[in-house]
């Protein structure tokens, strides 16, 4: 049975920074059902874009995996032979539960967990890149150096679906943005304390981009096709492709 989100049901004296540990790993699929709109129809998507983005031969990717969601799909939809999924988180608890969740579904897809920083990690051969709401995460002068390993690695024709949480240039927009997610979060359950306790614990580990600003970045590091494909509220997901065939 799933555990349901309570983390921050009651008042907390001393609220750290947002942590991907145990506490959160054991109640992470609720957590994310309730605060992210639009999460299982990005993961199916990702599932989507494997099976036409896959190349024979190469290395899928999975930066920042957490409990293995998108892993799972990639590896359902996974037609191409000599193929193996490499996914990568830096949180032992996330690895722990994804190596349990992948279990649960059988496949002759490998699938190599983990245990590392995104950035210190190569990228190889690579036909499909997913950064599912990780980037976020990652220090903001950071960013471009991953990008551009992402797309270093990949093979002609190979895709980068990047899914973030953004902020809008525009105040207004940005505010009702904002709003309209609390209220999304408010009609799945969650009090005013939690959504404001969770906020707080979030400000110094998750810094948002504008959608402009992913794009920019995209283009420097080399991709030519790029574009949102989903986006509710201020939660999205992108797609950028690398020039070339996959044929």
């Amino acid at each position: 049975m799933q555990s349901k989100d309570h983390i921050f049901a009651a008042p907390i004296a001393q609220l750290g920074d947002f942590n991907f540990d145990q506490n959160v790993a054991n109640v992470f699929p609720d957590m994310i059902k309730r605060s992210v709109p639009g999460y299982s129809n990005i993961i199916a998507a990702i599932g989507m874009m494997t099976a036409r983005f896959a190349q024979p031969n190469s290395n899928l990717y999975d930066l920042g995996c957490s409990l293995g969601a998108a892993t799972q799909e990639m590896r359902r939809n996974l037609a191409q032979p000599n193929c193996t999924i490499v996914a990568v988180d830096n949180s032992s608890a996330m690895l722990e539960r994804a190596a349990s969740h992948l279990a649960t579904f059988k496949s002759e897809v490998p699938v190599t967990l983990t245990e590392a920083d995104i950035c210190d990690i190569d990228i190889e051969n690579a036909s499909v890149v997913v950064l599912n709401f990780t980037l976020q995460f990652i220090d903001p002068n950071q960013r471009q150096a991953l990008l551009q390993k992402i797309y270093q690695g990949l093979k002609p024709g190979g895709v980068l679906i990047l899914s973030e949480k953004f902020i809008s240039t525009n105040d207004t927009v940005n505010e009702l943005l904002i709003d309209l997610h609390h209220d999304f979060k408010r009609a799945n359950g969650y009090s005013e304390l939690e959504v404001s306790q969770k906020r707080t614990a979030l400000e110094n580990v998750l810094r948002p981009d504008t959608p402009e600003q992913h794009k920019a970045r995209l283009a420097r590091v080399g991709f030519e096709h790029i574009d949102m494909w989903f986006q509710c509220f201020n939660f999205g997901s992108m797609v950028a492709i690398k020039q070339g065939s996959n044929k």
